[in-house]
């Protein structure tokens, strides 16, 4: 097992434990808490072959990452108190997961000939887009359209990734690091200053005056 991989697991269940958090907040039951945890740890990466047409999807060719999301759910009912006081070790391995699959996106992506560009836009999609499904299933406006530097974060790992893989003679190990090390800075950056994207306003109308 590569350390990539090992990685890559870590991140499928802690993405899978937020999705489950939220589902409990929702007050669903164990069957819709696998579900909505199941669509925040793969929706990303299935949105993405989807979309470059790679079949059968990520999740179908790997039995470990369906047992991951399986294992997050008794694991998050059972220390859920302990859960709760543990918010910035998730965030780092939050912030972690969404770089390692803006990784993995990115090569998969690259890995089909398609443009750098929307093989950035690939690796964004699959550490995001499971977040987005999970917070439409749970009726809430999804966290990166309102709040926190997120996608944006992915999107500026995925170009300092390109850069690094395509004009240097790094090993893959180092790129995996600084890529991950660039992500981590913008979220921790724009978490502690409060930062984020600016927000759309629209016109006054004559019923506002």
């Amino acid at each position: 097992m590569s350390l990539l991989y090992a990685l890559d697991i870590i991140g499928t269940f802690v993405f899978a434990i937020s999705g489950i958090r939220l589902a409990a907040k929702k007050k669903m039951d164990l069957f819709g808490a696998l579900v909505i945890g199941f669509v925040t740890a793969v929706g990303g990466g299935t949105t993405r072959d989807v979309l470059l047409g790679s079949y059968p999807v990520a999740w179908v060719q790997d039995i470990n990452l369906p047992l991951t999301i399986a294992l997050a759910v008794p694991f998050t009912f059972i220390f859920r108190k302990y859960i709760v006081n543990l918010k910035r070790t998730f965030f780092v391995f939050d912030t972690i997961g969404i770089a390692l699959f803006t990784i993995s996106g990115m090569q998969k992506a690259l890995s089909t000939d398609i443009h750098p560009a929307l093989a950035i836009v690939m690796g964004m999609v699959s550490a995001v887009m499971g977040g987005v499904i999970r917070d439409i299933l749970c009726n809430e406006i999804p966290l990166i359209f309102r709040k926190e530097i997120y996608a944006t974060a992915c999107l500026a790992g995925g170009f300092v990734f390109f850069l690094l893989d395509y004009y240097t003679g790094l090993t893959e190990n180092i790129i995996y690091l600084i890529t991950t090390v660039v992500i981590i800075v913008i979220r921790v950056v724009s978490i502690k200053y409060d930062l984020s994207m600016p927000k759309m306003k629209d016109a006054p109308t004559e019923q506002d005056d």
